[in-house]
C-alpha cells in the first residue's frame, strides 16, 4: 500500500461496465520524484533507461515485478518481466506442481483473497471467451493487480499503470464472491499466493 500512498491514493471504481475515478492521484509524468520511482520499477526488469516520462510504455508488469523483488520473492518462483505473460506463463507451465506456491486459477473456480494477483486482458474479450479451464500459455497483452482487501462482496486491488498512476481499483464481486466479467476490464485469471 506504500506505493499507492506515495502516488496520491488514486481510486478507480468499476461497477459492471461503468468506470469512475472518484479520487485522482499523482500521474506517472507529473514530477521527477514519481517518474524516478517508475524508473525503479523498470530496473526490476532490466529496462534501466525507462521512466514515468516514457508514457507510451506500459509499466504494470514492471510494477508487479518490483513489488515481488521488494518482498524478497526468489526469481525462480516469480520471474520478473516487462510483460505479465512472462511470469503468468511460468505459473501456467508449473500449474500441476504440488509444491507450487503461485497457483493459477480461472475466475470461475477460485475466490480471490489478499495477496493474490488478478489478471485481465487489455484487448476486447467477449464473455464466451472467458476461460473455463486454464490455457497452456498466454500471448495477449495483459494487466494484473494485487488484491489487498476483500469482504466477499467487494474487492480492492492495487496495480501500476492504472490510469497513469499506482491506483487502487474497487470491484463488485458476484453474489458467490467471484470476479465478474466486465467488457471494460475482462478478468481472465487469478494467481493464488501461497507464499509465506
Amino acid at each position: 500500500k506504500h506505493e499507492w500512498i506515495f502516488f496520491g491514493r488514486q481510486a478507480v471504481v468499476f461497477d459492471g461496465d461503468e468506470e469512475s475515478i472518484p479520487h485522482v492521484g499523482i500521474w506517472e509524468d507529473d514530477n521527477p520524484d514519481h517518474s524516478d520511482r517508475i524508473n525503479q520499477y523498470w530496473r526490476a526488469v532490466g529496462a534501466y533507461r525507462l521512466s514515468g516520462y516514457d508514457c507510451k510504455e506500459p509499466w504494470s508488469a514492471a510494477f508487479i515485478s518490483w513489488i515481488m523483488q521488494a518482498a524478497a520473492v526468489p526469481k525462480y518462483l516469480f520471474p520478473p518481466g516487462s510483460a505479465h505473460r512472462t511470469y503468468l506463463n511460468h505459473f501456467l507451465a508449473n500449474a500441476d506442481d504440488p509444491d507450487a506456491v503461485l497457483i493459477p486459477h480461472t475466475i470461475q473456480e477460485y475466490k480471490p483473497k489478499p495477496g493474490d494477483l488478478i489478471c485481465a486482458s487489455r484487448g476486447k474479450v467477449r464473455p464466451t471467451e472467458v476461460m473455463n479451464e486454464l490455457p497452456d500459455s498466454l500471448h495477449s497483452r495483459l494487466h494484473c493487480d494485487i488484491v489487498v482487501e476483500t469482504d466477499g462482496q467487494t474487492l480492492q486491488a492495487i496495480g501500476g499503470n492504472v490510469r497513469n498512476s499506482v491506483s487502487k481499483t474497487f470491484l463488485t464481486l458476484s453474489p458467490e464472491g467471484h470476479l465478474q466479467f466486465s467488457r471494460r476490464l475482462p478478468w481472465l485469471l487469478i494467481i493464488e499466493n501461497r507464499l509465506d
